[in-house]
């Protein structure tokens, strides 16, 4: 990119990090302005307001836009630029951060993070590959991961929880779904061949981890033009118990019920499942997943 100052739009999460980081956002805008860009800064009190606006934005023409806040504001600022020539900027400061650490972004500075993003801003885009997923005559887009299965569900389920507010919503409604839980039955075709499987979750990824750092496909690249399908077979719950906790450092791989495959295209059936993805709801199954190479320019 030209060192001459730039038209950027800034989309801010208000609710990021459940709101304990509502000061970043601003700081990131005055930063950009006092380095001579030209920036517009957008905060709406919901992420539908927010997207509209970024949307608008991008279609009069931006010459970046950057997210600032956790997955939810990658999946925004991924469904705006994906395949369009427009770079997107992240500043990490939601609870996940996935996208931020499959790039190495700064996660816990947002100082740190400023300072990167003002820097890439002086150079080229790198380009990374993006999923596109077709489901229910819809078209959205993903840069990290879709998952459909048991840590779906839990998804589901907290994000219901009134209470508490903190992450360990999301470890209480684990426990409080895996009360119930059994094997799903899934349909899948990939790459053009049909196969049945029993099994607790099934995750799509383009990066590496989920769910704020567990690195369910710790072997994903971002440019390899393909994605990572994992399956994790029907197993016993004192078994998944066991082997849950492990997949935070990618140590689950190997194991006898867990399937890790590189795939192009990859199409989802099951009853009474839902999709997400990079943390956000896609909705009921099924859903056809393609690999897009070089489909997003990430400012990094």
């Amino acid at each position: 990119m030209p060192s001459a100052p730039l038209r950027l739009t800034v989309a801010i999460n208000p609710n990021a990090s459940f709101g304990r980081r509502r000061d970043v956002g601003p700081r990131v805008a005055e930063r950009l302005a006092a380095a001579g860009h030209q920036v517009a800064m957008l905060r709406e009190p919901n992420l539908e307001l927010l997207r509209r606006e970024a949307e608008d934005a991008v279609g009069r023409g931006t010459d970046a836009l950057i997210v600032v806040g956790g997955d939810g504001m990658v999946s925004l600022g991924a469904n705006l630029v994906a395949g369009t020539t427009t770079p997107l900027g992240i500043v990490a400061s939601g609870t996940g951060n996935d996208m931020a650490r499959a790039l190495g972004l700064p996660i816990d500075d947002a100082e740190a993070g400023i300072e990167l993003l003002l820097a890439a801003l002086q150079r080229e885009p790198r380009l990374i590959d993006a999923a596109r997923v077709r489901h229910g005559g819809l078209t959205t887009w993903f840069a990290g991961a879709l998952s459909a299965g048991f840590d779906a569900r839990v998804n589901e389920r907290a994000n219901k929880m009134a209470r508490p507010r903190g992450p360990s919503r999301y470890t209480i409604a684990m426990l409080r779904e895996l009360m119930s839980f059994k094997p799903i039955q899934y349909s899948l075709v990939v790459d053009g061949v049909a196969r049945e499987v029993s099994a607790m979750l099934i995750a799509v990824s383009n990066g590496v981890s989920i769910g704020g750092g567990m690195k369910i496909t710790p072997d994903a690249q971002l440019d390899d033009g393909e994605l990572d399908l994992l399956i994790v077979h029907a197993l016993s719950k004192p078994r998944l118990l066991r082997l849950f906790p492990r997949v935070f450092a990618g140590e689950h791989v190997g194991e006898p019920e867990v399937e890790i495959t590189r795939v192009r295209t990859v199409a989802l059936a099951a009853a009474d499942v839902v999709a997400y993805a990079d943390g956000e709801r896609v909705g009921p199954l099924p859903v056809e997943v393609e690999i897009v190479p070089g489909a997003l320019k990430m400012l990094v």
